[in-house]
């Protein structure tokens, strides 16, 4: 039973609890909006979030359409102007936010799921099974990431959703010793031997009363890491090996990028998908920071 809860006759909490724990949750939000990069952030992420979805209604044109202005600069038809093979760099530019959206939130929803489970019934058995989990996170941790996930990548082909599927694969031995160091901690609370002693059954203790009291730490490393899959996502596609043309992404609307002449002369064609990488990560990184201040029990 958790910290913040004291039961009474029908397993009933006191109204004053309830009091206590909106008071706790009133001073986390307290210091999060205290922390104005981390409410600035939160805003840009959340506008991310309505451009993904909304990126068909308000892109001026389809990111697939090929006019006649190749390479063209900025106008009042265009924008942000168009690419080499003359599609509207603003519509990709809207359209490729969905794709970091997706590979962002997408893979850390997947190993933070798996993640946590893994760690939970790690730590919570013990014994051999403890022991031979953290052997094979040790091993997952062991590979050279990046080179893994292009071997895995270039076999099982790049795809969007090959992408999530494997940059979640090896992002979740982190998070499963992360929940497995709280864990520990936390089946050595008093409340959480009385709830073994009063014969609770292992799910209620692991998923109502242990998990609840773990989840700070997963959610700040969760939010770290949607801006490490968006930056992954970004260079696989920068190096072929992610998102294929004619879907856009931030990453293969880079690739342009590679040509001197492209960098001084036409740098409508990499400023904006560059910038937006920029704002993402550093918006989300800011949400992180300030999450971790205000869910800090020693504030």
């Amino acid at each position: 039973m958790s910290a913040l809860q004291t039961p009474v006759a029908g397993g009933i909490v006191l109204p004053m609890q309830q009091e206590e724990t909106e008071g706790v949750f009133r001073q986390m939000v307290r210091r999060f909006l205290k922390h104005r990069l981390a409410v600035a952030g939160l805003v840009v992420t959340l506008l991310l979030i309505l451009i993904a979805i909304f990126a068909p209604w308000l892109s001026p044109h389809s990111p697939y359409e090929v006019t006649a202005e190749f390479s063209a600069a900025p106008s009042s038809s265009h924008w942000l102007g168009t690419d080499q093979v003359g599609r509207d760099v603003l519509a990709r530019l809207l359209y490729a936010t969905r794709v970091a959206v997706t590979v962002g939130f997408g893979t850390v929803a997947l190993y933070v799921a798996f993640g946590t489970i893994i760690g939970l019934w790690a730590a919570y058995v013990g014994g051999w099974v403890d022991m031979m989990v953290m052997r094979i996170t040790d091993m997952f941790m062991a590979f050279p990431y990046m080179m893994v996930i292009l071997v895995v990548v270039s076999v099982l082909g790049p795809t969007l959703w090959t992408l999530v599927l494997v940059l979640a694969l090896f992002s979740w031995p982190s998070i499963a010793r992360l929940v497995r160091g709280s864990v520990l901690t936390l089946k050595q609370m008093d409340y959480i031997k009385a709830g073994v002693a009063l014969g609770l059954s292992t799910p209620r203790i692991v998923f109502r009363h242990i998990l609840p009291n773990a989840l700070a730490p997963i959610i700040v490393n969760a939010t770290f890491g949607v801006a490490a899959a968006i930056m992954a996502e970004s260079g696989l596609s920068f190096l072929g090996m992610g998102v294929q043309p004619p879907t856009a992404s931030w990453g293969n609307m880079l690739t342009d990028a590679q040509s001197i002449t492209v960098m001084t002369d036409q740098p409508w064609l990499w400023l904006p998908p560059g910038i937006m990488i920029l704002v993402t990560v550093l918006a989300i990184n800011f949400v992180g920071d300030g999450l971790r201040d205000a869910l800090d029990p020693k504030q």
